[in-house]
């Protein structure tokens, strides 16, 4: 690992701001790993007037990176991706080392970076505005998207890197540099991505700056984002009590967000469903990442006639998870990523036997030889109800609620009707992100698609709530933030519109026939 760590610039001691050069001269960071609760390195934040010099570089680098083509533009994220290609290895491992992620995890994540600077790239060329009918003669209307600006983002800890990806290949080519303010529980995947993409711009001849990074705390670097005029859109990842503020901040000043924030995923199973898909997919979206996904599966809400095989099949799947050291290649939990998580999951336990509910498996701690100084615990499966007032929050912790619906006697076609019952406790919910049916009825799948079906942004039929590709735009609805940020035409959230008329005729009509003079 200290191997790794070397290949990656990553130092005993490390700056925590880059604006075309290193600086920090602020309080010493300590980065733990919640694998064993070492230290693995520290980081000298910034002061808030070294953030003032990089955002002033970041603008400056700005005003000359807008310049260059958008293709070019996709050449230097091209080469960006090709570099994460060849650190995947090493990026995934310390992704692990500092989040506490599965190896597989970990490397997953460098690749959807690898995968969302493929799909920029080809976006490069592909920035396309419309041409409209003007009701003039003579005149030719049309719109074209221009670079915004300096893009902030706010990533969260749980995906340390992607996060930034997602919005840093598309914001490049779409001509904006980027500030970066990462997780303070994960700053050395932001100082070795940095150094990567630094080492690009240097070889490419474009000025590093576009892609800074400032680390610092959130009540000082973090407000002072917010607050900050010259930074004209923030894109923030994080809680919903995060994304209020956020939110209130940027909007009091007239600046743009995008916010991604919490999910209160549901998986519904109907009495049509393949049982033999529903399982590894509540699997993976509930206990993948510990639980610690914005996307994790946190309720089920399954069919009364179907809901004993579940819950035993669940069960006897949770006893067989192998929890540990997420750095072997067998294990399929690592550790929370600190022992407020750990708590918070012991406070959701016992809030949902308060309101009436009941632990079916698991939600304890783990301790012992196996497990040294880390924040272990067992996967948790509860029965609940979905208005208990737990079950409307979203626990950040592998934390599992079966709600029923319908009646254990309903014939096929009831189960189907039932249908508007389940969607109205998948909806009962203040969040809006990921969705899922399991469900071989065409009715029932359309149901669940359709505009009386799931509110979220994202809705699947037969694959689970966790694991989107960056191919769609990701985000969702209500308090989740409405935010999109990666594929489909989210790029346009990174640049200004602008609607243009041309007049090639000798006369000058006015719009709705006005006549004037």
């Amino acid at each position: 690992m200290t191997e790794y760590l070397k290949k990656l610039g990553i130092e005993e001691q490390n700056l925590g701001g880059f604006g075309g050069q290193w600086i920090g001269s602020g309080p010493e960071l300590q980065v733990i790993t919640p694998i064993d609760g070492s230290t693995l390195a520290t980081v000298q934040q910034v002061t808030e007037q070294e953030y003032d010099q990089i955002v002033e570089n970041a603008q400056r680098a700005f005003l000359e990176w807008r310049r260059v083509p958008a293709p070019k533009r996709g050449e230097v994220v091209r080469q960006l991706g090709n570099r994460l290609r060849e650190f995947k290895k090493e990026l995934g491992a310390l992704v692990t080392l500092e989040m506490g992620k599965i190896i597989a995890e970990g490397e997953g994540e460098v690749q959807e970076m690898i995968d969302i600077c493929d799909f920029a790239v080809g976006l490069s060329r592909q920035l396309y505005g419309l041409t409209m009918q003007s009701e003039r003669p003579d005149h030719r209307m049309f719109e074209q998207w221009h670079p915004l600006g300096v893009v902030g983002v706010i990533s969260a800890f749980n995906f340390p890197v992607a996060v930034w990806s997602w919005n840093t290949a598309l914001a490049c080519v779409c001509g904006d540099s980027v500030l970066w303010k990462p997780s303070s529980q994960t700053p050395l995947t932001a100082i070795a991505c940095t150094r990567i993409a630094q080492k690009v711009c240097e070889e490419n001849g474009v000025d590093p700056a576009i892609f800074a990074l400032t680390i610092g705390k959130g009540s000082v670097v973090g407000e002072r984002l917010l607050h900050d005029r010259r930074v004209p859109l923030v894109s923030a990842t994080g809680s919903c009590q995060m994304g209020y503020r956020v939110g209130a901040v940027v909007g009091e000043r007239l600046g743009r967000t995008i916010l991604e924030l919490g999910g209160n995923n549901a998986i519904i199973v109907t009495p049509h469903a393949n049982m033999d898909l529903v399982l590894p997919a509540i699997l993976f979206g509930a206990v993948g990442t510990a639980g610690q996904r914005c996307t994790s599966t946190r309720r089920i809400i399954v069919h009364e006639s179907v809901r004993e095989e579940v819950v035993r099949r669940l069960c006897s799947a949770y006893a067989e998870i192998r929890i540990g050291d997420p750095r072997k290649p067998d294990t399929l939990m690592g550790p929370l990523v600190t022992k407020d998580a750990v708590t918070d999951l012991q406070n959701a336990m016992r809030r949902v036997q308060d309101e009436g509910g009941e632990i079916l498996y698991g939600g304890e701690p783990l301790d012992g030889a196996d497990f040294p100084g880390g924040h272990y615990v067992k996967p948790c499966v509860a029965a609940a109800k979905n208005e208990y007032d737990i079950v409307q929050e979203e626990t950040f912790a592998p934390i599992l609620y079966i709600i029923g619906y319908g009646t254990s006697c309903a014939s096929p076609l009831q189960a189907v009707e039932e249908i508007e019952e389940a969607l109205a406790l998948h909806n009962g919910v203040p969040q809006g992100l990921s969705s899922a049916i399991f469900t071989e009825h065409v009715r029932e799948a359309e149901y669940f698609l359709s505009h009386r079906g799931s509110d979220c942004g994202i809705a699947n039929v037969n694959i689970g709530t966790s694991g989107a590709e960056i191919g769609g735009a990701f985000g969702g609805e209500k308090e989740t933030g409405g935010g999109r940020e990666s594929g489909s035409d989210a790029w346009k959230a990174y640049m200004r519109r602008q609607t243009n008329t041309v007049n090639w005729s000798t006369d000058l009509p006015l719009a709705q026939g006005i006549k004037f003079g």
